[in-house]
């Protein structure tokens, strides 16, 4: 082979390798603008809503709401299934309008979520809230946590009714979750000294005290006033709980104006 015969050949060579580590740097560059692309279309696009299951008691207010609207300016008892299963609500407060929204097995944030269905809907001088425990429980939060839910559920509360009253009955001790006595102890001190620090006639909050009143003599939780769970108030359990917070409740009642009943006939609603 002729001297410029191979020279041609080596230009064509390079030329060639010159324009394949182009091609290669081209496909690339596509590659990674495609993905760029994608990348910003997802950044772009609106989130997903969060689909949001209504328990069945919610439901079940609903449909009861519809066919007997509650009174306004009653008083909302709220919470998890200690308050849903406090049947005899009516007849232990016979003297105000009390309105049971509590949801078994609920969390604070759950009564939060439904605050529109279970309680600002009707317009209530004061709501009742018990909840927390199973925050400390199943739910795996700390006692802070549960005073960050607790405070959420007041602004959202608030932020409808800024003159209702919330009043947050302290967490009580029960023989299934004893192990959590520290932490129920903690939630409250957190829960009652916000309560006592910014109560006013405009953030009106109260807070109750019944977890020591419910202990025995021997400062562990009495197995007489609960059900075979160990967890739930029985017939006494409740009795001895109205005999704490009744007195508290009737005297908030009559200073943020609740119309008494003129017969003294309890009606829940």
């Amino acid at each position: 082979m002729n001297r410029p015969s191979l020279i041609l050949g080596v230009i064509k060579s390079r030329i060639f390798a010159v324009l394949a580590i182009a091609a290669c740097s081209l496909s690339v560059f596509c590659l990674y603008s495609r993905r760029v692309n994608a990348q910003d279309a997802l950044d772009a696009a609106p989130p997903a809503k969060a689909v949001v299951s209504v328990p069945p008691v919610v439901m079940a207010y609903e449909e009861a709401d519809a066919k007997k609207a509650p009174p306004s300016g009653a008083v909302v008892f709220a919470g998890s299934s200690s308050i849903q299963l406090w049947t005899s609500l009516a007849k232990d407060f016979p003297e105000i309008p009390v309105i049971n929204r509590g949801i078994g097995g609920a969390l604070i944030q759950d009564c939060t979520q439904f605050a529109d269905q279970i309680i600002i809907t009707y317009k209530p001088r004061i709501v009742v809230l018990y909840a927390g425990t199973n925050d400390l429980d199943y739910g795996n939060k700390t006692p802070e946590e549960v005073f960050s839910e607790y405070k959420a559920f007041v602004n959202k509360v608030h932020a409808a009714l800024p003159d209702t009253r919330i009043i947050f009955i302290s967490i009580n001790p029960t023989v299934a979750r004893w192990k959590e006595e520290t932490n129920d102890l903690e939630a409250n001190y957190l829960i009652e000294n916000y309560a006592l620090t910014t109560n006013s006639p405009v953030e009106k909050l109260s807070y109750i005290e019944s977890h020591t009143l419910v202990l025995g003599l021997d400062g562990h939780p009495q197995p007489k006033l609960l059900r075979s769970d160990g967890q739930h108030f029985n017939a006494d359990g409740y009795k001895l709980w109205k005999s704490i917070i009744k007195p508290r409740i009737l005297a908030f009642a009559k200073e943020d104006g609740v119309q008494f009943n003129s017969k003294r006939r309890g009606q829940l609603f």
